[in-house]
Parts: C-alpha cells; structure tokens; sequence
C-alpha cells in the first residue's frame, strides 16, 4: 500500500512505525466536589502553569545551545511557553473554577475558548491554535499526574507518526533514533515542516492515510516522492537504499557553484535567520545570502533596537561573506510575526492588513532606523549588501522604497514578490526595482486563497500549481527583458525538482534553507538548461501538479 502526501526535502528512510502517544481524554464536565475548595484548586493549576513555563523554557534554552539547526526552534518553543504564564489565560481559567469546574476542565476550556478565538482569525493565529493546544495538554497531564502527550521512548530507530507534532516535541527529537517523521495533518509550510527541514529530518506530512499505520509496521518514507509506502517488499527496501546513497553522493558537488549539467550558472544562496547562521550556510557551500530575516532583532522587544545595535548585527554577517552577494530583508513584521509596538493587536485579518512594508511606512523611524544600520554595515565590510522590502504590491510602492533606501546611500535596492499583484505588474517594477526575490510561501497562498497554516488546504500550498509558477513566469520574464535579477527565496527553491523547473522558467538565483543545498545542486547538474526549459514548459501547462481528489 501507498500513501500518499507531502514531501519535505529529498530523504528517504526504512524502518519500524512508532506512533505518539494518544492524546488525553477529554475531562470529565462535572461538578466540582464541594469538599474541594475552589482556593486549592486554583493553587494547584497556578502551579502546574508554571511548571509548564518553566519546562518550555528550559526545551528553549536547551535548543539555543544545541546544533545550528536545533536553535531555530529557541525562539518558537520561548513563544509558546508564554502561553502558560498569560495572565488573561489563567484569569480564565481561575474563573471557571470559581464557577465550580474541576482544576482539569477549567484548563481545558479556558485554553479551548483561546484556541477557538485563534482559529476563526486564520492564519498565523490559527497556527498558533495547535502550539496553545499543547501546552493546554500538558498542563491537564501535570495536573492528572500522568506524562504529557510527546514522542514515545525509543531503544532502536523508528519513525515517526503523529497527527501533526508540536514544536516542542520536533525540535526535541532523538536525531540519532528518528529516522523520519509522518503527519496526517499539518501542511508543508507548518512549524513542523520548517523544523523537520531544517533538522534535516526526512519527513512526510498531510498524509491522511497514516493515521491508520500501526505500532512496528516496516515502511519506506520517502520524502522526494511525498509517499509512505507499507509492508515494502525487499526489492523496494533496496530501491530505497539506493536513493539513500543517492543523496550521500550529492554532498560530492558540495563547494561547487550551482550549475545545469551544460554549465549555465544559477547561484544557490542561503536563507539565514541570525549572524550564526553563516555557519550552516558556509559548511554546506553556499554562494551568498539570498534570504536574511532581520526580525530576530526586533522579536520579544519591547521597542525597536538602537541604528548602532543593528549595525553590529548586519556587519557581523556581512563579514562572512566577503565578496558575496548577501540579500536582507527588511522587517517584515505583521500577520506571522506580530510585535507589540509595531502591528495592531485587534486587526480581524492580519495576513491581509498591515504586513511588511505597509507597517514600515506606518513607522518611519523605524523604517529610516533600519536603513541607516544598513547603509552603516555596508560601509564596514566588504559583502556586496543587497536590501529589500517585503511584501509590496506594485511598482509604486517598489519606486517608494528604491528611492528611500538610495537615499541612504545604499546601492542594491529592490522588493520581495509575494502577492500576485506585482507579477501582474512585473513589467512595470523591473523597470524601478534593482531586483525582485520571490517568497513562494505567500505567493502561493495568495495565488491560491489558501492559508499556508492549514492541512486542510495543504494540496492548494504548493508551487507547482501552474497559476503559481505562471506568476513566477511573468516576473522572470520581465526581470530578464529589462536586465533586473529574479531569485527565489521560498521553500520552493529547496525542492531539488522544482528547482530545476525555476531554472528553465529564467529565475537567476535560489536560495533556501543550508541542508538542502546539495540536493538542488545535484539535481541541477543532471539537466541541461533546454532540458530544463523543457521541463519547465510541461510545468507551466499543469503536466506535474496533482489537484486534489
């Protein structure tokens, strides 16, 4: 049997079904003994919440320490352990206990009520409905004395199958026990995508069917193909095998530039999300920066950072790359990355309201902060510094912030393609704009009204839809008719097939997250760049894209 879902990177792994722990059942909603004052009920959940905080906390502080890849996921697993130490929440919470509710049901819903209120805004807070959730389980497992529902023991490999997996529970995972990870929720842009990606875990998620894989089943999960193949017969195992040793010889190509088989160059860039960040990107062979995400400086601030602390952080990576093309990004706050002093708290729709550089505009200190930091560490080093703004609709916009940032005195200025209004006028930013990177991760949402935090709609968050790739087309066919560079930066890029199909369709440039440089680079070398133009053209007409049943 076969089942069928979405890939994350190239992997392929063989081994034994683990599946996580059930969840809890839900509480019993029935009157609390009034032997059981409410006082002590209290007690013992403000208790538990803080164990809960302090566990995030020390998961949190464990990632910070560990590997580059693991330390992506400090400042997700910091987030979310602020839920258990909300005062609203527990406020909530105490007040359904006075109103005679057990220690248990209160937790269950007061963070339920929470959790439903996330959902019906959509996107990032819906997201952040299933991290809410898990820290609600396990202060109810606290409180009941049994363990939190997480990832199972383990003595030998196995993989991994789960309805989807908490942040927490990915980025605390035995590297040297889980072989792969499967999902019958979450979509290829979920925290769990990110973390499994950059963990460089193989993995497979919004696979519905494995819901139904039981504890010991032998599977192939190859992530390449987006399948789950049960009960492998042995001449599949050794297919399987042979597609593992596939993927160690790639690393061969590592340190040579990305290339077609018949050397036309496509540079492969990484995508970095602090200054540390160089060395994952530099180990496995980048040529630059193509993505970097200066909010790391600006989350869990409660003011902006000072021009001068800035421009330590932006010298500090630019002196890694002498020489190299190093694209930032300027803050994109909003919608995913809300901040206190920057973005609305009661917007009914953030994913379509003040993102990007609609908020910057809404700040110009910060925005002329940003750029004079910018201009600052350019004058440092010796990187060549390219500067973009998020989220821009059109050629006026992208004419605004050109015209600003060579104000500064900055020299490669140019815009980030996420919405399908600037390909729709790409012709008209190429003529602005210094450069376009294209983000495909919203792109493709907005392309497809589809929110990239929800399984349910995860067959509509992919690039090779042909609308997708038809949008990244007329950007690429504009920037190359009037001379401007056009890179991808989205997760797309790191999908070694894909990529290939972007070479053919003109992008110049990709760049992705470090691990998957040597797939795409491999995968690259095996096409001509007409092989590619061809693979592209079929691309284009809907030839690979699989809607869904």
């Amino acid at each position: 049997m076969e089942i069928k879902g979405v890939g994350i990177g190239r992997g392929v792994a063989v081994g034994p079904v683990i599946r996580m722990a059930a969840p809890l059942e839900e509480p019993a909603d029935t009157p609390r003994p009034e032997s059981i004052p409410a006082e002590t009920e209290i007690e013992r959940v403000t208790k538990s919440l803080a164990l809960v905080n302090a566990d995030l906390n020390r998961r949190a502080e464990e990632a910070a320490n560990g590997d580059e890849a693991t330390k992506k996921a400090a400042p997700i697993l910091q987030a979310i352990a602020m839920f258990a130490s909300d005062p609203s929440l527990a406020e909530g919470i105490n007040t359904f206990i006075k109103q005679g509710k057990t220690a248990e049901r209160a937790v269950f819903d007061g963070f339920a009520g929470i959790e439903a209120m996330f959902k019906a805004i959509g996107g990032y807070q819906a997201e952040r409905a299933a991290d809410l959730h898990d820290v609600g389980q396990r202060v109810i497992a606290d409180l009941l004395g049994v363990p939190a529902p997480g990832v199972p023991y383990s003595e030998t490999p196995f993989v991994l199958v789960a309805e989807d997996l908490s942040p927490a529970d990915t980025a605390a995972l035995d590297m040297d026990k889980t072989l792969a990870i499967v999902t019958s929720q979450g979509g290829p842009t979920s925290h769990t995508a990110i973390l499994a990606r950059a963990r460089g875990i193989v993995a497979v998620v919004s696979a519905a069917e494995a819901a139904d894989l039981k504890d010991g089943e032998q599977v192939i999960v190859n992530a390449a193909a987006g399948t789950i193949t049960t009960d492998p017969t042995e001449e599949q195992i050794n297919a399987a095998e042979h597609a593992k040793a596939k993927a160690a010889a790639a690393k061969e190509l590592r340190g040579k530039p990305g290339a077609t088989k018949d050397g036309h160059h496509i540079p492969l860039l990484a995508n970095v999300g602090k200054p540390a960040d160089a060395d994952p990107a530099l180990e496995y062979g980048a040529e630059g920066v193509g993505l970097f995400r200066s909010e790391f400086l600006f989350i869990g601030n409660s003011e902006p950072p000072s021009v001068e602390e800035q421009t330590k952080a932006y010298a500090e990576l630019l002196s890694r790359f002498p020489g190299k093309k190093v694209v930032i990004r300027m803050l994109d706050a909003g919608a995913d990355k809300p901040l206190p002093f920057l973005t609305p708290e009661d917007e009914p729709n953030p994913a379509l309201g003040l993102r990007g550089l609609r908020t910057l505009r809404e700040h110009m200190n910060v925005l002329e902060g940003q750029l004079k930091a910018l201009a600052a560490a350019d004058a440092q080093t010796d990187a060549d510094l390219w500067v973009m703004a998020p989220m821009v609709a059109d050629e006026h916009e992208a004419a605004y912030f050109v015209k600003l940032g060579k104000s500064f005195g900055l020299k490669k200025v140019g815009v980030m393609a996420e919405v399908p209004s600037i390909a729709i006028m790409a012709d008209k930013v190429a003529q602005v704009a210094d450069f376009v990177s294209i983000g495909t991760n919203d792109l493709t949402q907005y392309t497809m009204a589809a929110d990239r935090t929800l399984g349910s709609v995860a067959n509509y968050q992919t690039a090779w839809h042909p609308a997708v790739l038809r949008m990244i087309k007329l950007i690429a066919d504009a920037g190359n008719k009037y001379g401007m560079p056009v890179g991808v930066c989205g997760e797309a890029a790191a999908d070694p097939d894909l990529a290939v199909v972007l070479a053919g369709i003109g992008v110049n440039s990709l760049s992705m997250t470090p691990v998957a440089l040597d797939d795409v680079r491999a995968e690259l070398a095996n096409w001509t760049l007409e092989e590619a133009q061809e693979k592209a053209a079929k691309a284009l007409n809907g030839d690979f894209y699989k809607p869904a049943e």
